[in-house]
C-alpha cells in the first residue's frame, strides 16, 4: 500500500532533499555511500527503477497520485509520498515539477572506467562539459545512436543531477558510464593510457586545419573507437587533441564553424557507429 504524507508544513525535515540541499550535498549527504540525487518526470523515474535503482521517498502533486504517477507508485512500495497541491510544491521547490513528480532515489556505487571500457567497441569521452543540458543531451543520442558507454573526466558535470537526468529523458540510466579518476592529473594522460590499454583509437572532435573529416572511412573501420569531446566555448584541451589519433571536424556550411557540443555529438555518434 502507498504511504500517502500530505504536505502541511514546507519545513518539515523529510522534504530538504527535495528543495534544500544543492546537488553537491545530495551527492554526499556526509558520507559517499548514503548519496541520493533526484529523478523527475514519470518517465525518468521509470527507467530509473527499470535499471533497479532504489527508490527512497516521492513528492508530487496531488492529482498525481492517480493520474501519470500511479504506475510509479506501485513500483515504488511503501516509500513515503508526500503530496500537496501544485501552488504549494512550486512554493517548496522553487519551481513547477516537470509532470509532477519528484523522486529521491540512492546514488549508485559507480563501476570503474575499466569495467565499461572491457565489453564496449564505442564509448564518448567528455571533457570538462559542465552545463547540465549538454551533458543530458549527449547521454540521449548515445543510448540512441549506437555509444556503448561513456566516460567523463573529473571536471564534468555530474549525469545524475536532476536537469541532465531529466533532458536526457532516462538515457544516463540506461548507458553504462564512469569517471576517468577523480583529479585533474587522471586526465588526459592516465585516461589515454587506459583506452589504449583496451586498444581503442581516440578521436578528438575539433576545429583544426590538419582534421580529418568525420566521413574519412578509417574512422568508422576502427574496431574500437572513442570519440573525444570537448568544454562549451573552449572545446578539447590542446594537449588533448595531441594525445588523440585521429582529429575529426564535422564539415560545416554557409560560413558556420561548429555546432554545439551536444547537436556534434549526435552527427558523430551517428557517422562513427559500430557497423
Amino acid at each position: 500500500m502507498p504511504n500517502i504524507v500530505e504536505v502541511t508544513d514546507l519545513a518539515q525535515p523529510e522534504l530538504d532533499v527535495f528543495a534544500r540541499l544543492t546537488e553537491t550535498q545530495l551527492r554526499s549527504r556526509l558520507e559517499p555511500e548514503k548519496g541520493v540525487f533526484i529523478a523527475e518526470s514519470p518517465k525518468v523515474i521509470e527507467r530509473a527503477l527499470d535499471a533497479g535503482y532504489e527508490p527512497l521517498s516521492l513528492l508530487m502533486e496531488r492529482r498525481q497520485i492517480e493520474g501519470q504517477a500511479r504506475g510509479v507508485i506501485r513500483r515504488c512500495g511503501d516509500i513515503p509520498v508526500y503530496t500537496a497541491d501544485d501552488s504549494l510544491l512550486a512554493g517548496l521547490t522553487g519551481y513547477r515539477l516537470t509532470r509532477g513528480v519528484l523522486c529521491a532515489m540512492r546514488r549508485p556505487h559507480l563501476p570503474e572506467a575499466e569495467t565499461v571500457c572491457a565489453s564496449a567497441r564505442r564509448v564518448a569521452v567528455l571533457e570538462g562539459i559542465v552545463d547540465a543540458t549538454n551533458v543530458g543531451a549527449i547521454f540521449r543520442s548515445a543510448a540512441a545512436l549506437g555509444m556503448d558507454a561513456v566516460l567523463l573526466t573529473p571536471t564534468c558535470c555530474d549525469p545524475l543531477c536532476r536537469r541532465a537526468a531529466r533532458v536526457s529523458m532516462g538515457a544516463v540510466f540506461q548507458v553504462p558510464w564512469a569517471r576517468i579518476g577523480s583529479g585533474p592529473d587522471d586526465w588526459p594522460q592516465p585516461g589515454m593510457a587506459l583506452l589504449q590499454k583496451f586498444s581503442f583509437k581516440t578521436a578528438a572532435m575539433a576545429l583544426s586545419d590538419d582534421a580529418v573529416s568525420i566521413e574519412d572511412p578509417r574512422l568508422a573501420a576502427e574496431q574500437k573507437l572513442a570519440v573525444v569531446l570537448g568544454t562549451e566555448g573552449d572545446g578539447l584541451a590542446p594537449r588533448t587533441i595531441a594525445a588523440c589519433d585521429y582529429t575529426v571536424r564535422i564539415p560545416m556550411y554557409h560560413g558556420v564553424d561548429s555546432l554545439n557540443v551536444a547537436a556534434a555529438s549526435a552527427v558523430a555518434f551517428w557517422q562513427l557507429r559500430y557497423r
